[in-house]
């Protein structure tokens, strides 16, 4: 297949685009660190759009407010890169389309902009499933292996990929 992108990485989205067809499931995205590099990957595969139904990049704190309407109190109070946030953008990524599932993705790329609290590499994930219990969070931190900004953005892109898999946790909820 004709790409730019890592083979891990497309191979990971054809496994993503599949199952989500076989479960008769759309998906969503929204992203901060990655940069829409997790919708990319998703958009490589031919047929994606019966399941791809949106991708969110949202860099800025601002761009959170506005286009995924993350409070500024839980910006300002947790910070960008924290659970909090993560799930606020999830949420706001399925009331802005027409998903079944949205996965948030942001963090810490670097190389700069680390701290002692989210060294750089810290990236934090949530999955929002239409209908579920929004008390039920599914919700991760990681911080995943310094080695470069590139080799952070995609080991980021992984992990939300596998949280749009239909067997991961909380998916299954109705």
């Amino acid at each position: 297949m004709d790409t730019i992108l890592p083979a891990e990485l497309v191979d990971s989205a054809r496994k993503v685009i599949e199952a989500n067809r076989a479960a008769g499931r759309r998906i969503a995205v929204a992203e901060s660190c990655t940069g829409g590099l997790v919708s990319a990957a998703l958009t490589e595969i031919p047929g994606s759009s019966d399941v791809f139904e949106a991708g969110f990049v949202t860099y800025s704190n601002e761009a959170k407010t506005e286009v995924l309407k993350v409070s500024t109190d839980v910006l300002e109070t947790f910070g960008a890169v924290s659970i909090a946030v993560a799930w606020s953008m999830a949420q706001g990524a399925l009331t802005k389309c027409g998903a079944d599932v949205a996965v948030a993705i942001t963090g810490v790329a670097g190389p700069d902009g680390g701290s002692d609290k989210k060294p750089v590499g810290t990236v934090v994930f949530a999955q929002a499933v239409r209908g579920a219990d929004p008390k039920h969070i599914v919700a991760d931190a990681r911080l995943f292996e310094n080695n470069g900004r590139a080799g952070v953005r995609l080991q980021a892109a992984l992990c939300a990929l596998d949280l749009l898999m239909p067997d991961a946790a909380g998916a299954e909820a109705e």
